[in-house]
């Protein structure tokens, strides 16, 4: 028998080897004799796939349940763990894989576009599912002949947010405010004040370490140390951890969030765990500021466009920013040309005019 925990998971995984493939999945209990009794159940209707032609149906939830089980400890794993929710909001789970069509992965898509989702996060739920669904062909299930929507990715030109942009976009998210049919400030709510809170420190925290939304969102209090001004920033997607000093309005802020805080999280859920992908309010507030070409991901763009533009080189900007390879930083290389360029023309200037003048030499 082959079950065996992963780090992580409270379930036993199933993982065998049959005929020079192999299989794994989740058993999805806690009972190793259980898990052990359905590897055996594996095993058999596998053979008798291979051997009597038969294959056996799987549901969409557990064809994309036992591919993301190969990617349990890899940076991946938690990032297909958020498409998998995204998913479940728009197609039935439980539909056999084989009746999966066009039909409900154009509905996935439009219905994320109009929750105001971008291509390239749609482009990695329709991959989700593709591995899902090349993964339970491997696996010998009855998969369909399944076309994938087309779906463009618009080349974007690097946006950022100027200082008056900020302002204006820090003035709507202010938790203050009012109008915008928000409750008066009087009768709202500890809930209602918390959120409005939230999404305001939430995003100058992000302006000023260009953090990825996941890593200040779902920060834990143990990466805050108030006495050094430093955050310990753990980046699950290129599993690195960077220190970043703290910028005295990041530190107020920290400071201020402790003197209240009631779980181990920085900025906790309603029943005090993580955060999670809770963007609706700062989507919400960019639009209204005039922003509506921007995206969360615009605040990390702004801090190392500001980082480039004042003397930092790429390559310090990328220890900044945690990129594993140099070529995603070189996205700002053409600011620090800008500002090499800048600086040249300076230099000219300054020995230009050491030089002798040959106009009133001539005279």
């Amino acid at each position: 028998m082959t079950v065996g925990r992963r780090q992580g998971s409270p379930y036993w995984y199933i993982q065998f080897q049959l005929h020079g493939h192999t299989y794994i999945r989740s058993s999805r209990t806690i009972d190793k004799k259980l898990a052990e009794r359905m590897e055996t159940d594996w095993r058999a209707k596998l053979h008798a796939q291979q051997f009597m032609g038969r294959k056996d149906r799987i549901t969409l939830r557990d064809a994309l349940e036992a591919f993301i089980a190969t990617k349990v400890g890899t940076p991946n794993h938690r990032q297909l763990r958020s498409h998998f929710k995204s998913i479940v909001s728009a197609i039935p789970m439980g539909k056999p894989l084989d009746e999966i069509s066009l039909h409900d992965l154009e509905r996935l898509k439009r219905d994320r576009e109009s929750m105001g989702v971008g291509p390239q996060t749609i482009r990695h739920d329709l991959n989700l599912i593709r591995g899902g669904w090349k993964h339970a062909r491997k696996l010998g299930f009855q998969t369909s002949d399944l076309v994938f929507p087309s779906l463009k990715i618009p080349k974007y030109s690097l946006r950022y947010l100027t200082a008056e942009e900020e302002s204006r976009l820090l003035a709507a998210l202010n938790p203050n405010r009012c109008g915008n049919g928000l409750k008066r400030l009087a009768v709202r709510n500890d809930e209602m004040r918390r959120n409005l809170q939230d999404a305001f420190d939430l995003v100058v925290l992000l302006l000023d370490t260009g953090a990825r939304y996941s890593e200040i969102a779902n920060i834990e209090w143990h990466r805050v140390d108030l006495t050094r001004k430093e955050i310990h920033l753990w980046r699950s997607k290129v599993q690195n951890e960077t220190i970043l000093f703290m910028t005295d309005r990041a530190f107020d802020i920290l400071q201020r969030r402790s003197l209240t805080k009631k779980s181990g999280w920085v900025f906790a859920s309603r029943n005090g765990g993580p955060r999670g992908y809770a963007s609706q309010s700062i989507r919400k507030a960019l639009r209204n500021a005039g922003l509506a070409d921007c995206r969360i991901h615009t605040l990390r763009h702004t801090h190392a466009s500001r980082l480039v533009q004042n003397g930092m080189s790429v390559y310090e900007v990328r220890e900044i920013l945690g990129h594993s390879d140099i070529k995603t930083t070189m996205r700002y290389a053409h600011l620090e040309s800008r500002q090499v360029t800048s600086k040249a023309k300076d230099v000219i200037n300054r020995l230009n005019a050491a030089l002798p003048n040959p106009a009133q030499d001539s005279d």
